[in-house]
């Protein structure tokens, strides 16, 4: 075993440390969806988070650690990471919660309304260079300079397992699931829910959506090692930003449990958008569209299948759902 595999024990510890402070979300049937792929569609509606979106769990799991671990004075100088938004709001959430400092490095291209919702929070909001991998710099100094301990966005055993929980969720609320269909960046929401529903039930397949331009982790997978990859605007700006180079845990493990993976068109993200707030009355951002948006553009064959839909956050300003409105024609 690898040694940071993300182990159904570690998943359940976690999903211990963060009762109460996370919601346990519901899995909801979509009756338009399924109607129209001939299927049992259900919706994880990871946008009942306090924070709006899925990291929640994996913040809140990992500080808990921490202060289990080391005890509170360990975090005495404050928490940090980098984060295209939904890390960063999960991470000054959680630090809220427990009084901790938190500092929150991004880049330019995080939308102006994620980075409000962050400082709403209380927490310290640092932009730097036009990349996540150059966010990093920032939190890198901050570690080694100020003392301040590092709340990775996705490469990290404690995050992963945070994210998991959902798996064990997805388990419970529908034991005979045929598929999962999860939004793929980091790695560390398919790599968590991966993990688990493949421990409990290894016929389930794991299929990962990217983005057709900017993805890192497709183009590491194809070339068989982390790779750099110039960060590209998009819809789903979310599933943007790079896996690290010295990536130690999301890489290998998605590798491991993804069965199938594709990517989808800025169009598509659009398309899928607008569909789910027509007729799930659901805003949600990009990231959270495209597994609708895998079904459609690559006409996957679901029928009869029961299959989970991840919708992993809402982070979306309305003049991003106008641009997504405008490129679907709607």
């Amino acid at each position: 075993m690898h040694e940071h595999d993300v182990s159904l024990e570690a998943i359940y510890q976690a999903r211990r440390r963060i009762a109460g402070k996370v919601v346990r979300t519901p899995l909801v049937c979509s009756a338009a969806l399924s109607a129209r792929f001939d299927a049992d569609i259900r919706l994880k509606v990871e946008t009942c988070q306090p924070t709006g979106a899925f990291k929640l769990r994996g913040a809140t799991n990992m500080l808990a650690a921490l202060i289990d671990q080391r005890g509170r004075k360990a975090l005495a100088a404050g928490v940090v990471t980098a984060s295209t938004g939904n890390h960063g709001r999960a991470v000054a959430h959680a630090a809220a919660r427990l009084d901790v400092p938190a500092v929150i490095c991004v880049s330019r291209l995080v939308p102006a309304n994620k980075v409000a919702a962050i400082e709403a929070l209380g927490a310290e909001v640092r932009r730097v260079g036009a990349s996540q991998d150059e966010a990093f710099t920032e939190v890198e100094r901050l570690v080694n300079q100020h003392g301040m301990t590092l709340i990775p966005p996705f490469d990290e055993p404690w995050i992963v397992a945070g994210q998991g929980t959902i798996g064990l969720e997805l388990m419970e609320d529908c034991p005979d699931l045929d598929q999962v269909i999860i939004g793929l960046s980091g790695g560390g929401l398919l790599g968590g829910i991966g993990a688990a529903t493949k421990a409990i039930r290894p016929s389930c397949r794991i299929t990962g959506v990217s983005l057709s331009r900017g993805a890192a982790m497709w183009e590491s997978l194809k070339a068989g090692h982390p790779v750099t990859v110039e960060e590209v605007e998009s819809l789903a700006d979310s599933l943007g930003g790079g896996i690290g180079r010295n990536n130690r845990c999301t890489f290998s493990l998605v590798r491991k449990v993804m069965d199938d993976h594709f990517q989808v068109s800025e169009r598509a993200i659009a398309a899928a958008m607008v569909d789910i707030l027509a007729e799930e009355k659901r805003l949600v951002e990009g990231a959270a569209a495209v597994g609708l948006a895998a079904i459609e553009e690559h006409g996957l064959d679901v029928r009869g299948q029961r299959v989970a839909l991840i919708l992993s956050g809402n982070a979306v300003s309305l003049s991003t759902l106008d641009r997504a409105r405008a490129l679907a024609g709607r």
